[in-house]
């Protein structure tokens, strides 16, 4: 891989980042460190009805998993970037061959080719 190539995945790597950075800690504020009943709006002493509880619940569960999922791309990314210091970014882990810069294009973090990639996802289905 050559220099402008570098700096070009670096780039967009560093830019992923700091959106998914800034997405997670919205989603901290707005919602992860909010109680039940700041979260429903209802700050009266009366206690909330179980459906609402249920409601917010579930919304709360979803937010926890798009928070894991943005974590999990997140540290992807930053082993990306130390792939790149190594200069082991865009090598195929399992068989050491070169990623395609077309599948970096589209996912900069990928640490398997393609083919290696679609062999892991028909084994984790099996």
């Amino acid at each position: 891989m050559n220099k402008r190539d570098r700096k070009r995945f670096e780039k967009k790597l560093l830019e992923e980042r700091q959106r998914l950075a800034s997405s997670l800690g919205k989603l901290e504020s707005s919602v992860l460190k909010r109680t039940q009943r700041e979260s429903s709006g209802d700050l009266s002493a009366y206690s909330i009805h179980a459906a609402d509880l249920g409601t917010d619940a579930g919304e709360r569960e979803k937010d926890l998993q798009v928070a894991s999922a943005e974590g999990r791309r997140l540290q992807e990314i930053d082993e990306a970037l130390l792939r790149l210091d190594d200069d082991d970014f865009g090598i195929c882990e399992e068989c050491g061959q070169q990623i395609e810069h077309r599948r970096l294009e589209v996912v900069p973090h990928a640490r398997l080719c393609l083919k290696c990639q679609e062999k892991a996802e028909r084994l984790s289905r099996s």
